[in-house]
């Protein structure tokens, strides 16, 4: 008996955890779609508790002020980026340097047009030095580029990948995906390239594949 009146005491604490806990992803959702759209200064916290459809005030509650707000944002994008792309990397096993690449290039290209805000947070807040840049590059860019490059420089060194700083080549595939899918109304409208369509999405990545990966694995 005893058991059960505590079990019932301790379900209005959990239904209000619940609660919280949905509303507290409501204003991360609201907040990605407004800050990478309108970046962090042309982005009011009333905006995102409207977006949110929650009350004003419950911003502050969960996340202290717009800057701590616009930071759980990113993080939580940025940090299922590199889920994404650390398992594909994974499942491609023991497939050749090429074909592993190939496949991280795929799961970016998919998972930027998932999640478009991959890209836009990245020029929103590159146009000028501030602080959440600072964050950005420390937290999620910095680890991800070290990561990435070696993968470019065993590229490099097996004549897959053209001679050059790797550094500037990782940025030019980066680019060549995510800018072209942060675009793609204007795709869409000047040129009839739908990358909502798989089948188009698959044949940037085999372009972006073959400029930049132009080289064949050598033979044993």
């Amino acid at each position: 008996m005893s058991n059960n009146i505590a079990a019932n005491a301790d379900q209005p604490a959990r239904r209000q955890q619940q609660r919280s806990l949905v509303t507290q992803q409501k204003l991360l959702d609201a907040a990605i779609s407004a800050f990478s759209e309108n970046g962090f200064k042309g982005t009011s916290t009333r905006d995102i508790a409207e977006r949110a459809g929650v009350h004003h005030p419950l911003i502050t509650y969960h996340f202290k002020n717009k800057d701590q707000l616009w930071r759980a944002a990113a993080d939580q994008v940025f940090t299922e980026f590199a889920r994404v792309l650390a398992k594909a990397l994974s499942e491609s096993g023991d497939a050749c340097p090429k074909t592993r690449f190939t496949s991280m290039i795929r799961a970016f290209v998919r998972q930027t047009h998932k999640q478009p805000a991959i890209h836009r947070f990245i020029m929103q807040e590159s146009s000028y030095q501030n602080t959440r840049l600072d964050w950005l590059i420390e937290a999620h860019m910095q680890p991800f580029f070290d990561a990435t490059v070696g993968h470019i420089r065993t590229l490099q060194e097996i004549g897959v990948a053209p001679a050059g700083n790797p550094a500037m080549l990782y940025h030019l595939i980066r680019i060549s995906a995510g800018g072209m899918l942060a675009v793609s109304q204007l795709l869409v409208g000047t040129s009839k390239i739908d990358l909502d369509s798989e089948d188009t999405r698959e044949e940037l990545v085999q372009m972006i594949v073959r400029v930049f990966l132009p080289g064949d694995i050598p033979s044993q």
